[in-house]
């Protein structure tokens, strides 16, 4: 399972920057395409990382806190901190975003959700 987990990190990382590309776009996202994809392909990730790290946890649980994390982050962006700390470091960019988008907190579920039923029935054979 922990190996899953990295290659669904990988898988995802490898799609959301091969999405951006096509669209000629690399961190900044304009297109609708880029951004909620790259949103839903952000909770796939933090879905996979959570695998990898405690690959022991049930679908449910492993969905429940990678949703947790993924809105939490989406929450804290309603504060200037991920803004400044995105001002200075590319990969706080990266994972903590940079401004605060209600219509993320739907997409994160679009990332997960697929991964936990994957997960609940592989764990079930």
């Amino acid at each position: 399972m922990r190996l899953s987990g990295l290659g669904v990190v990988v898988a995802a990382l490898g799609l959301a920057f091969g999405i951006r590309a096509l669209n000629g776009q690399y961190i900044e996202t304009s297109s609708p395409l880029s951004q909620y994809s790259g949103t839903a392909l952000y909770a796939t990730m933090a879905y996979g990382g959570l695998l990898a790290l405690w690959p022991r946890l049930t679908p449910l649980a492993t969905a429940g806190l990678a949703l947790g994390w993924c809105w939490g982050v989406e929450l804290l962006q309603i504060t200037d901190l991920p803004r400044t700390l995105s001002a200075h470091s590319l990969l706080a960019r990266l994972a903590l975003g940079v401004a605060f988008d209600p219509v993320d907190l739907l997409w994160y579920p679009v990332g997960v959700v697929p991964l936990a039923l994957v997960h609940r029935w592989l764990r079930g054979r």
